[in-house]
């Protein structure tokens, strides 16, 4: 069922023709008494006032950014997005929709991603409603039902990646950010479609480990970032050390053996690599005999 324009006029005419109609019913009451008045004229102004109070029941407002959903007897009859206003038939019921843009926040979900690792996640959506006869006649309750969709995508998602990312170029929860809402989004749209429900934005607000594993995982992590450290270091003090060695080599500053260009080479690299300072120590006598 999509949504199509209901029956509607404006509101303000048609209270100047009720107004018309009630002058013209008491016009007809009061001259009833009247010898030359014709017959049934009393009655036919208390029947021009009953159904002018029916008609009355007509009028209704409509707010900006909202639709009325309109049914006669039970079948869906239209929607109404004008604003101010309108008269429409009074046997219609009708239904406020809101088609402002509406966020909410999902709770914490404890979730496996797809390294079996427990996460806590959660997210925000920005929606609106886009086809109010889908929204109302196709779900029962279409703001419960996107708040439950919702995180029902945001669990599905969260299982088709790995928190970090174990190689370069592999979408990860925390370091992909750009991919990861965009799937969420799209996740969520493909279930609210039915709703009329359009999904502005999903973007995820919360992500952490669980407790149960968060200390073991901090000290993975901090772990990863100290060899990640370390290689950086040792790759440059090798290059350090290379070029120092080719400096002197090519200035005669020192001929160099092997034994002490070795000495020299662990010297260098005790000190660039060293975690604290080092302290010199002069040694006057020679390599060889110390």
């Amino acid at each position: 069922m999509n949504e199509r324009q209901g029956f509607s006029v404006a509101g303000i005419p048609t209270i100047v023709v009720c107004l018309l109609i009630g002058a013209g019913a008491l016009a007809l009451i009061l001259s009833a008494g009247r010898p030359e008045s014709a017959p049934g004229t009393f009655f036919a102004g208390i029947v021009l006032f009953v159904l002018l109070g029916f008609a009355c029941k007509g009028f209704f407002q409509v707010a900006p950014n909202e639709g009325q959903v309109m049914q006669l007897f039970g079948k869906y009859a239209g929607t109404v997005r004008f604003e101010g206003l309108r008269w429409t038939n009074p046997f219609y019921s009708r239904g406020r929709v809101s088609l402002r843009v509406r966020n909410f926040e999902s709770g914490k979900l404890k979730v496996n991603d797809s390294d079996g690792n427990p996460i806590e996640i959660a997210s925000v959506v920005v929606w609106q409603v886009v086809d109010t006869a889908e929204a109302v006649f196709r779900v029962d309750d279409y703001e419960n039902f996107v708040q439950i969709q919702s995180e029902s995508a945001l669990r599905q998602m969260a299982q088709n990646y790995p928190y970090d990312a174990h190689n370069d170029g592999q979408p990860a929860l925390r370091s992909h950010g750009e991919v990861i809402n965009n799937h969420l989004r799209d996740e969520i749209q493909a279930r609210l479609n039915q709703a009329g429900v359009e999904v502005i934005e999903a973007r995820i607000s919360h992500l952490a480990y669980a407790q149960e594993i968060a200390q073991a995982m901090l000290q993975r992590q901090q772990a990863n970032a100290i060899v990640a450290a370390r290689e950086r270091i040792v790759e440059g003090a090798v290059g350090m050390v290379a070029m120092a060695l080719d400096r002197l080599k090519e200035q005669g500053v020192v001929e160099l053996d092997e034994e002490r260009r070795a000495a020299m080479v662990s010297n260098l690299l005790v000190v660039l690599c060293g975690d604290r300072a080092t302290q010199p120590v002069v040694n006057t006598g020679t390599l060889y005999g110390g």
